[in-house]
């Protein structure tokens, strides 16, 4: 069993706050306990169970204060101490100290200015105060270090002429204790030493730390003191901050790598260096989630002198900030416009802003601001310069989604395609990153499921390597759809909570796209309504036009699963009618066929069929020429609907696709029974009800069990209360058991110890 206790979390920084948290809530049968205290409710920590911790009672507080105060208390003093603490075991101990013999017999001068906290700190300082001018700043090298390290606190005492006799004075009076770490008796103790000293003894201190720190083994550190040894603006140090910035950023410490450079341009005298160097931590801020602080320092670099380049560059952060904070219909217009400003001074910028303008209109969709769709970004891509170097993926990227929005998909898909080829290779870290999320809608575009499975793996991994908490909850959402999908319904509602947890630390706003997935593929018809309803509401306020075919998408997929088809007709025909939104206005053609066709009504979705076939054509992949042929059965008749159910179940057997898998036994199946050919039908039907139950597909489950019992075939109905007796995170990890993971590769899968798995 393990104990971590983790006391003062209100001081810790946001970095360790989060990774913290993360592994709090994914403890489950592990024998660790995480103890957090903190003085109040904090947001990082949502989720966590919690205790909140009042005062002593009466009859303790007043023991606890006699058992510090020797002989007899007054009883006026004993009450008020008691109300002024509010039974807080440290003040009651603490308090008391600095009160003389006639205070404590009737009561005079009781302290009533300071806070709580400040009287406490007070009679620390006292304490402080009596000790010799050398201990005083032994302590206070201990108080600017820390990481607790004895060795280091020597040495840098060393190099002010501190030598360790003057510790004893300080361990006597209760203030620090040094052995294997160096600990002070209480936080409060180490603020309160570091808060009386003067700016000038904190510099001397700061400086004499980074200089016992050994620059090969912790650079950061070093420089980190340095720049707090700094009187004011130190060009030197604020260079050496960047580089601390850049290692922190490569090792995934984007929350670190914030903090390096927004203290570098504090230390920046050049008012244009200043304003530059403000706008590259903005970024970094912003990829790090931290978006008041991002917002902050837009304002610092737009105060400077900046050319006309940067001021290109200012233009972009702001845009991005736009996007990654509401992903509404105000960016995309912002990051066109910053685009076709930079075109004359930077065309390989120019160019990644073409394509996160591509980006934020995609997900504006059917609600982009005029001139802000993707209409209108793709013939300004198309117009634009283009780069005299060999053209990069990003390129390719760009080039095909504006072909896609302007010419149709047969002339942006092959473009397509030679892109996602590329990213089988792999990019460095950082470009990867920034172009995971279109390359994971392109592939799903183009009914590549095996590049999207990969795809969307690789931006998961490299968005929680990162730190990336703005780009997290993109990527899970993507990752959450392929577990859709393929038929993992318990892995996918793991992530979901991942991408609340990354949704509560940021801040973001950001329709739930996979809780409605999830909702929609269960097929709860109550629950899953209200979340629908819920969610296109926000889409629409924020102007979230991609959230709102989504939930139009999910709304049909929910009630051809409970067999409402002209319901799923009418919310396929809004989900489709806006070709823009990559992958939905697939997935919502597949559900408006197959919601025409049971709804008698045809005639409506022709067109929509012949759309599908055009996009199996031009992949020819299985998953597209799968629904293209499942969905083309349903308009057929004879020889022909049988002969293309079956190609659909050959087809889509090739996938991973459980779900799909299933579906085209379900209808094939409906197809027989309708033949007439109950035997034949029953085949299909048992494959697919028992499909649907092991996959968690409530309502396509029971659809397949009601035709069923039709042909004379008795099926159990089964919910997810009489499936199995197992939690979803055990059927989780039981379901990845079965496909041959170990207990490591299980528990570094979810997260979770090896102990739990097992």
């Amino acid at each position: 069993p393990l104990l971590c206790v983790i006391d003062d979390a209100q001081w810790l920084d946001r970095a360790s706050a989060q990774a913290l948290a993360f592994v709090a809530r994914r403890l489950l049968a592990d024998s660790v306990v995480m103890l957090f205290a903190a003085r109040e409710r904090n947001d990082e920590f949502a989720g966590v169970p919690e205790l909140v911790l009042g005062g002593l009672g009466d009859a303790d507080a007043r023991a606890l204060l006699a058992s510090v105060i020797p002989g007899r208390l007054d009883g006026r003093v004993a009450d008020a101490l008691l109300a002024e603490t509010g039974g807080n075991p440290l003040a009651l101990l603490e308090l008391p100290r600095g009160l003389s013999p006639a205070q404590l017999a009737g009561g005079f001068g009781l302290p009533g200015a300071l806070s709580l906290q400040g009287r406490i700190e007070e009679r620390f300082v006292a304490r402080l105060e009596a000790l010799p001018d050398d201990a005083q700043r032994l302590l206070l090298v201990a108080a600017a270090e820390a990481t607790g390290d004895p060795l280091l606190l020597w040495r840098a005492a060393a190099g002010l002429g501190i030598t360790h006799p003057l510790l004893e004075p300080a361990k006597s009076v209760g203030l620090i204790e040094v052995d294997s770490r160096v600990r002070f008796r209480h936080p409060l103790v180490r603020s309160a030493v570091y808060r009386v000293a003067s700016p000038s003894e904190r510099r001397q201190v700061h400086e004499a730390l980074a200089e016992s720190t050994d620059a090969q083994v912790d650079p950061d550190r070093r420089a980190w003191h340095l720049a707090e040894a700094a009187d004011g603006p130190d060009e030197n140090v604020a260079a050496e901050l960047e580089r601390a910035a850049g290692r922190a950023q490569a090792r995934g410490g984007l929350a670190a790598a914030a903090a390096f450079l927004q203290r570098a341009v504090a230390l920046t005298q050049d008012p244009a260096r200043r304003a530059q160097r403000a706008l590259g931590a903005a970024r970094t801020s912003l990829q790090a989630g931290a978006f008041d602080a991002a917002e902050q320092l837009v304002g610092i670099g737009a105060m400077g002198p900046l050319d006309d380049l940067h001021k290109g560059r200012l233009d972009l952060v702001r845009a991005q900030l736009a996007f990654v904070s509401s992903r509404g219909n105000d960016a995309s217009p912002l990051l066109l416009e910053a685009a076709q400003r930079l075109e004359s001074l930077d065309v390989e910028l120019a160019r990644e802003t073409y394509l996160e303008a591509m980006a934020a209109a995609m997900f504006a969709g059917r609600l982009a601001s005029p001139g802000g769709g993707t209409p209108d970004i793709a013939r300004a891509a198309h117009a634009g310069r283009r780069p005299s170097r060999r053209l990069q993926l990003a390129d390719l990227l760009l080039d095909g989604l504006a072909a896609l929005h302007s010419e149709g998909y047969s002339a942006g898909a092959p473009i397509l395609q030679r892109a996602l080829v590329g990213f089988t290779h792999g990019l460095p870290g950082a470009d990867e990153l920034r172009l995971l999320w279109l390359a994971c809608l392109s592939a799903l575009h183009l009914w590549d499921a095996e590049r999207w499975d990969v795809l969307s793996t690789r931006h998961v991994h490299f968005a929680r390597e990162a730190g990336a908490l703005s780009e997290l909850p993109l990527a899970l959402s993507s990752r959450i759809y392929m577990h859709l999908f393929m038929g993992e319904l318990p892995t996918a509602r793991a992530l979901i909570e991942e991408v609340n947890s990354a949704m509560q630390l940021t801040g973001s706003d950001l329709t739930p796209y996979g809780a409605i997935g999830l909702a929609a593929f269960t097929g709860r018809e109550e629950g899953a309504q209200a979340l629908i309803d819920a969610s296109t509401a926000g889409a629409q306020r924020r102007g979230e036009g991609v959230g709102i075919s989504v939930t139009h998408w999910a709304e049909a997929l929910l009630n051809n699963g409970l067999g409402r088809y002209e319901r799923a007709l009418a919310a396929a025909q809004q989900a489709s009618d806006f070709p823009g939104d990559l992958g939905t206005s697939n997935w919502a053609v597949v559900e408006l066929i197959e919601a025409g066709a049971r709804s008698g009504t045809p005639e409506k979705v022709t067109g929509a069929h012949r759309r599908l076939v055009e996009m199996a054509r031009v992949t020819h992949t299985s998953w597209a020429i799968g629904v293209a042929a499942r969905s083309g059965a349903l308009l057929s008749e004879g020889e022909a609907a049988e002969s293309a159910y079956r190609e659909a179940i050959d087809r889509l057997n090739e996938t991973r696709l459980r779900s799909e898998i299933g579906r085209a036994h379900l209808l094939y199946g409906e197809w027989l029974s309708a033949e007439h050919r109950r035997v034949d039908a029953r085949v299909q039907l048992r494959t697919a009800h028992d499909l649907f139950t092991s996959i968690g597909m409530e309502a396509f489950a029971e659809r397949a069990r009601k035709e069923l019992a039709a042909t004379g075939e008795t099926a159990r109905k089964r919910t997810v209360e009489t499936r199995d007796d197992l939690t979803g995170r055990e059927r989780q990890i039981a379901q990845l058991a079965r496909d041959g993971l170990s207990n490591a590769e299980i528990g570094a899968r979810l997260f979770i110890s090896q102990h739990t798995v097992a």
